[in-house]
């Protein structure tokens, strides 16, 4: 995997994928940023939920399992001196479907911490990383 990050001007970058993709990334306004995409940081924390939630939904699919929308909210803390490592992140999954069943979705989640999901293993070597999730019927 690889990818090209070109800088723009000041403290703004664009991050171009292997895959296509090209999207901004920006620093703080203290440090010069003009707020044209997520600081590199947000980035990281974005791609680890999205990361989680694919598997989540991926199971869940192969559990038969009848989700019509899921979304994790996402919240952390990092370190106060540098390098500002995220130290705790708990993601919260809101599950909506027909009949779920919530060991099935507990399982999933667990199965993308403990196995799947790569960002989460690698953030896990710095943070305490927790979850829980809710259902909602629909």
């Amino acid at each position: 995997m690889k990818t090209r990050i070109r800088w723009q001007h000041n403290v703004a970058f664009e991050a171009e994928t292997d895959s296509g993709h090209k999207f901004m990334m920006d620093g703080s306004p203290d440090v010069g940023g003009k707020n044209l995409g997520p600081r590199p940081m947000e980035a990281v924390l974005a791609g680890t939920g999205a990361c989680s939630a694919i598997d989540v939904i991926l199971i869940l699919k192969k559990a038969r399992q009848q989700v019509t929308d899921c979304y994790v909210d996402v919240d952390a803390e990092r370190a106060a001196t540098d390098p500002k490592v995220f130290t705790r992140i708990h993601f919260h999954f809101v599950v909506t479907g027909k009949n779920l069943d919530a060991a099935k979705v507990a399982r999933a989640i667990s199965l993308s911490a403990k196995v799947y999901c790569s960002a989460s293993a690698m953030l896990a070597k710095t943070a305490n990383i927790t979850n829980d999730f809710e259902l909602i019927e629909g």
